[in-house]
């Protein structure tokens, strides 16, 4: 085997390791139920015992923590999020136990591995660049944000990771789509029916919706993003009725592939409401589909007028900002009860703060990709910049609609792996071999002169590039306790305070 091929599989062997031990050692701290795993644990739980979510007694966190499963009622309880996220987490405690933090936390950790060696996959076919896709993976590998949103049994990271698996299978498409309109014959080109990986892509945005409903955001945007590939693609491709081939023609034939699908798989994931009879609303009407439509109408509703005030609540025009991380547990012993290292004053957090380096360097690298695209120099890049811009966009802009609804800083969590992608693309791109500039009727002496600039910008750019990730990946690790709960002398911990609104 050649060093090559050794690297193509030992790289992402070794990210998804490093992955898994930054989420699963010390995954049962703290063992108490943390932010709203008071919601979802104990929904996973009932769903698992009786198919539907179940209320508890008054107080129940303590109890339940302390092995007392058993103590949740057949009464149905509202809840306003649909069930395949926490039907996964029902499946560690199935495993596991619900007596653990380990186990009502194990699928999210799982699936934040996993979303892993799924990024270096996306940046890998991209870029077909091994560094390209190391960068990307690795930085979301000690990424504080994706860590705590794999140790905390919240539903974001199931999502990301489904929306991150269907763009996996939009680039598994592209290939093979755009090599039979190259082959097509007319003014409109072939209409295709067969593309199998669409279909995985809508069962994956199925699922993603069937998790949180900003699925549903993801899911309109990648079926614009099929019409307008298609477009460009036929154009390319020199098809003289491109645009109409692919509005008129292509797109109902890619809707039928895509929504369909999609909406069965969510429908699906709600049958353990559709096949007993306790759950909420269920008895709204004899046709349970119509029963399901009820409760559907009445959790929009809910979201929509969702406006209630939270210290933690962070508009999405702030996000890039970085100016509202969540924190999710904090326990603050008292002076004198604990100590940690030089001081008896210690504090321990759980929060979504993600690596400020990695964050702020991702946002400068949207803005440069933006900037390269607009002036046509992206090169052999053009498409990769485009597709990691088109996952932001569709995980990212919709927020923007509800400045007024109470949401958080951690839903980043979804936007994170494009984010991470894009920033691995440009710096792909900065580090790039530079061709000398062309000087018409040069002497040999300014031909010698470009040729030394062009390599002299090419090593300034890879020393900036390789600096970059040395300052990243330690500030990754001098910001990971923020992020497993680990207990720090109050100083040190204040010292990760880089922002105001962090504390």
């Amino acid at each position: 085997m050649t060093g090559g091929r050794r690297l193509e599989w030992m790289v992402p062997v070794a990210l998804t390791l490093v992955a898994a031990l930054l989420r699963f050692v010390g995954l049962g701290h703290p063992h108490e139920l943390v932010f709203d795993e008071t919601y979802y644990v104990k929904d996973a739980w009932t769903l698992l015992n009786l198919g539907y979510e179940g209320t508890w007694p008054d107080d129940p966190n303590t109890r339940f923590a302390a092995g007392e499963s058993g103590i949740f009622q057949t009464e149905a309880a509202y809840v306003v999020h649909p069930p395949l996220g926490k039907w996964l987490i029902a499946l560690g405690m199935a495993l596991f136990g619900a007596d653990s933090g380990f186990g009502w936390r194990f699928s999210a950790a799982l699936f934040g591995t996993l979303l892993v060696p799924l990024v270096y996959a996306i940046a890998r076919r991209l870029s077909s660049s091994i560094g390209v896709a190391t960068v990307a993976a690795g930085l979301l590998a000690v990424d504080g944000l994706a860590i705590a949103l794999s140790r905390v049994s919240l539903l974001d990271g199931f999502l990301a990771f489904f929306v991150a698996l269907a763009f996996w299978f939009l680039l598994l498409d592209r290939d093979r789509t755009n090599a039979r309109i190259g082959a097509g014959e007319g003014p409109w080109g072939p209409l295709i029916w067969h593309r199998p990986w669409i279909v995985a892509a809508g069962l994956a945005l199925g699922a993603a919706s069937a998790v949180k409903w900003s699925g549903l955001y993801v899911l309109a945007g990648v079926g614009i993003y099929l019409v307008v590939s298609d477009a460009l693609e036929r154009r390319r491709a020199g098809i003289t009725g491109w645009a109409q081939a692919a509005l008129l023609r292509q797109a109902p034939v890619s809707f039928l592939q895509l929504v369909p699908v999609a909406l069965a798989a969510y429908v699906v994931s709600w049958t353990g409401w559709l096949v007993t009879s306790g759950g909420y609303d269920r008895g709204s009407d004899p046709n349970p589909l119509a029963a399901l439509w009820n409760y559907h109408q009445s959790m929009y509703g809910f979201h929509v007028g969702l406006s209630t005030s939270h210290p933690y609540a962070s508009p999405a025009w702030q996000w890039p900002l970085l100016l509202r991380p969540t924190a999710m547990w904090l326990s603050r012993p008292d002076a004198g009860t604990e100590t940690c290292g030089w001081s008896d004053d210690c504090i321990a957090v759980i929060g979504s703060h993600p690596n400020p380096v990695t964050w702020y360097g991702a946002w400068a690298a949207v803005i440069l990709i933006v900037v390269v695209l607009i002036r046509r120099r992206a090169g052999r890049f053009g498409f990769p910049f485009a597709f990691a811009l088109t996952g932001l966009a569709v995980t990212y802009l919709p927020w923007l609609l509800y400045p007024a609804r109470t949401i958080f800083q951690f839903y980043t969590v979804a936007m994170l792996p494009f984010l991470v992608i894009a920033l691995a693309l440009a710096l792909g791109w900065l580090v790039r071999v530079r061709a000398p500039v062309e000087i018409p009727q040069a002497t040999v002496s300014e031909a010698a002169y470009a040729e030394r600039h062009a390599a002299a910008q090419t090593r300034a750019w890879r020393v900036f590039g390789g600096v970059f990730l040395v300052v990243a990946l330690l500030t990754a690790i001098f910001f990971l306790p923020l992020s497993t709960g680990i207990l720090l002398p109050y100083p040190l911990w204040y010292s990760h305070m880089w922002v105001p609104g962090w504390v």
